[in-house]
C-alpha cells in the first residue's frame, strides 16, 4: 500500500525517471517466480534480459535521488548514449559484447543512425549492447583513439568484444542496417574470430621474416 517501504521513494523517482515505467505487485506468488522473498525494487532490463534487485531491508539509505541514481547506473535501453553513468551498466551487464556506432552530435548521421540502429538492436538481444558514442566530445576522444579513429573520421560503426578485449571496424561505406546486421552475424558466426587470427598470424611472419 502507499504506506509501504520504498513506495513514496519510488513514486518520486518515477517522475524524474520517465523513460522507465514503474509498477507496483503485491502478489506474493509472483514474487516466486522472480526468487524475491521481501520487499524489493526491481529493475528489469529488457536488453539483456538481467533483473538487478535492491532489498529494501538492506538498503542504508533510501530516498528518491538514491533510486534515481540506482535506475540511471543499471538501465541500459536497447541502444545506449555512452556517458559517464550509462557506463556504469553497460560494464556491469552480463552481455560483454557491444556494437558501437560513432557519430558526431548534431550531424545529421547521429540521429539517423539511432533511430536505424535502435530498431536493429532488438534483433540481437543478450547478444550485443548497441552504445552510440558522440565523437564531439573530448572525454570520448579515448575511445576513438581505441578504435584507431578521430572525430573526423566519423560516422563508423565497430564491435568491442570484452570477452577477448578485440575490436574490430565495418569497413567504410554506407552504414546500411543490412551491412549493420551482416556484421553482427559475421561476429557470432566466428568470422571476425578467424580474420584476426589470420591477420596475427600473417604479421607475426612478416616480422620473423625481417628478422
Amino acid at each position: 500500500n502507499e504506506e509501504s517501504l520504498g513506495y513514496k521513494e519510488l513514486l518520486a523517482a518515477s517522475q524524474k525517471v520517465k523513460s522507465v515505467p514503474a509498477a507496483m505487485c503485491t502478489v506474493k506468488e509472483v514474487w516466486v517466480d522472480f526468487n524475491i522473498s521481501s520487499d524489493t525494487i526491481t529493475l528489469f532490463r529488457k536488453v539483456d534480459n538481467h533483473e538487478e534487485n535492491l532489498v529494501l531491508a538492506m538498503a542504508k539509505k533510501l530516498d528518491a535521488d538514491g533510486l534515481v541514481n540506482f535506475i540511471t547506473t543499471n538501465e541500459v535501453r536497447y541502444i545506449t548514449e555512452y556517458n559517464q553513468v550509462t557506463a556504469v551498466g553497460l560494464f556491469n551487464s552480463e552481455v560483454k559484447t557491444h556494437l558501437v556506432i560513432f557519430a558526431n552530435r548534431g550531424s545529421k548521421d547521429y540521429t539517423k543512425l539511432k533511430k536505424q540502429l535502435g530498431a536493429l538492436a532488438p534483433e540481437f538481444t543478450g547478444k550485443f549492447l548497441f552504445v552510440l558514442i558522440n565523437g564531439g566530445v573530448k572525454s570520448n576522444f579515448k575511445s576513438l583513439n581505441y578504435f584507431g579513429l578521430k572525430s573526423t573520421d566519423l560516422p563508423r560503426v565497430g564491435i568491442y568484444d570484452g570477452d577477448s578485449d578485440r575490436k574490430w571496424l565495418l569497413p567504410e561505406g554506407e552504414i546500411s542496417t543490412e551491412r549493420v546486421r551482416d556484421f553482427c552475424q559475421s561476429f557470432l558466426q566466428g568470422e571476425l574470430k578467424v580474420s584476426y587470427i589470420l591477420k596475427l598470424v600473417s604479421y607475426c611472419v612478416i616480422e620473423v621474416i625481417k628478422i
